[in-house]
């Protein structure tokens, strides 16, 4: 955006190139979680040429999943410091790159480094950016537009399987992945449309003195004209400037997102487990290897379903105010499915079991993301989403792998169902209770420009260090886009400069 990122006009479009951003989110979305999913198509290939075990090619989708979540702080700090649009190219660059790399590999670890670290920080590097676009261009309709663009997630899985088995068979596992890396490439088609609202416009770079007077009076009447106060930066006392991080860490400090990461940590440990261990489950139970699989197939599908028709239902004007509570629902009910379906043995019930995952499982994809931002805000949601994606890392590499040890050990799938229920059980009914009891008063009482500006030195996805005052802002808002300009001076009393700013990047 040249000399300043941009900032905050007449609000989210709701429509418009938003469609399209929504698309491209969609996209995302379907390679970020399915991708990792679907090249396991390829092990046995991988076993067969490299003399590996199972346990041992199978990193290399817990790698990739592991990179997914685990770089999300690394992800919020690049697109704070560059935007959201070149970060995306970068990682499609990336994921690309590792695949094909892969198609070269000699030995498993270089399968572990380029399809496993490479393409794993790419798909992260376009899976975060895309959903803080999107927060951008949605609003009113955000509720809507999460759910269409989780949707991805079980439509690509559904085609990416297939797809993979096809050119397995055809060109082998090293074509296969190499045309996979060439498929990958679409992430930079994704990247190249996430351009800035039209709302959001440039913030020109002050020269002079008189420039600052003028910057200084229009962001008075911004601040005049805005209904809830809040303040985008910390204040700082008589004389000083406060500095934006790149990471706003302090959003830990926020009580409703401790009660939502806390919420997420217990959720992550169970509710992926069911799926993993479904298809075994039910050959240990006599079914046939083909209706086996087709059990995934019917969670599938009724997901594509579920996540759409749940964010609609969630951008009701009733429904909207208590999407915590539509969250511990959703929760629960996988939870309950989950205890309620462990002693199923045969193929009906197991059907029944997968209908009602699958509604649940698409709840909870539908609305995990549209709690975040209505938790924290959407100019805080960039490092929220980063600091949540890696304390989900860590329960996702505690969880299914401590289950899958314990099947070994105990030969019994029932009590793994009982503990993966009970886990989301406990953090639909945590959810509920937290929001109820500790975050109703504070959620009513409306922010204070003295009080509020003291929780975020970062709520921009891209950070502004004018010396100048900040914009009020609205507490559901979405900010703008900023980056620091360099040489700005201190041209008024209230502020002061830090020494040695830093380079001004582009932000798109």
């Amino acid at each position: 955006m040249g000399a300043g990122g941009p900032r905050r006009g007449a609000g989210p479009p709701d429509g418009g190139w938003g469609w399209a951003v929504l698309g491209a989110c969609f996209v995302v979305t379907g390679f970020a979680y399915g991708f990792p999913k679907a090249v396991s198509v390829f092990f046995r290939a991988l076993m067969r040429d490299f003399g590996a075990g199972y346990s041992d090619t199978a990193w290399v989708s817990s790698i990739m999943l592991a990179m997914l979540y685990g770089t999300g702080p690394v992800s919020s700090i690049l697109v704070t410091r560059f935007g959201c649009r070149p970060v995306m190219l970068v990682g499609g660059l990336l994921a690309s790159a590792g695949m094909v790399l892969a198609s070269f590999a000699t030995r498993l670890l270089e399968l572990y480094l380029t399809a496993g670290v490479l393409t794993g920080l790419g798909l992260a590097l376009n899976f975060q950016p895309s959903l803080i676009m999107l927060g951008l261009y949605f609003d009113r309709r955000r509720p809507l537009a999460n759910g269409l663009a989780a949707a991805g997630s079980p439509v690509f899985l559904s085609a990416l399987s297939p797809l993979g088995q096809q050119l397995l068979e055809s060109f082998g596992w090293r074509g296969g992945f190499l045309l996979l890396g060439g498929l990958l490439l679409h992430c930079c088609a994704c990247g190249a449309v996430m351009r800035p609202p039209p709302g959001l416009v440039p913030r020109p770079r002050r020269d002079s003195a008189s420039d600052a007077a003028g910057e200084a009076e229009a962001e008075a009447e911004a601040e005049a004209e805005a209904g809830r106060a809040r303040l985008s930066l910390r204040e700082a006392p008589p004389g000083g400037r406060a500095r934006r991080r790149l990471l706003d860490v302090s959003v830990c400090a926020d009580r409703a997102f401790a009660v939502y990461a806390v919420t997420k940590f217990l959720m992550a440990l169970g509710l992926f487990v069911p799926a993993i261990l479904l298809v075994n489950y039910a050959k240990d139970a006599g079914v046939p290897d083909a209706d086996a699989a087709f059990l995934l197939s019917i969670v599938g599908f009724v997901d594509i379903v579920a996540r759409p028709v749940c964010g609609a239902l969630a951008g009701l004007a009733r429904l909207r105010p208590h999407v915590a509570y539509l969250f511990s629902l959703a929760l629960l009910a996988n939870g309950l499915t989950d205890l309620s379906s462990a002693r199923a043995r045969s193929y009906g019930a197991l059907v029944a079991f997968c209908v009602a995952f699958g509604l649940s499982y698409g709840m909870v994809g539908a609305l995990q993301f549209e709690v975040l931002m209505a938790t924290v805000g959407a100019h805080r949601f960039p490092s929220a989403l980063g600091l949540v994606l890696l304390i989900e890392a860590v329960a996702v590499l505690i969880g299914p792998p401590s289950a899958g040890r314990l099947v070994d050990a105990l030969k019994n799938y029932e009590i793994i169902f009982y503990l993966a229920g009970s886990e989301v059980v406990l953090a639909g009914v945590f959810m509920a209770v937290a929001t109820s009891c500790c975050l109703r008063p504070s959620q009513d009482t409306p922010p204070s420009p003295g009080t509020e500006g003291g929780a975020s030195d970062t709520e921009d996805p891209e950070a502004e260090g004018d010396s100048e005052p900040l914009p009020a802002q609205e507490p559901g808002g979405l900010e703008a886009l900023e980056v620091p300009s360099p040489g700005a001076g201190p041209e008024e009393p209230e502020v002061e400069v830090e020494p040695g700013p830093g380079p001004d990047p582009e932000s798109v």
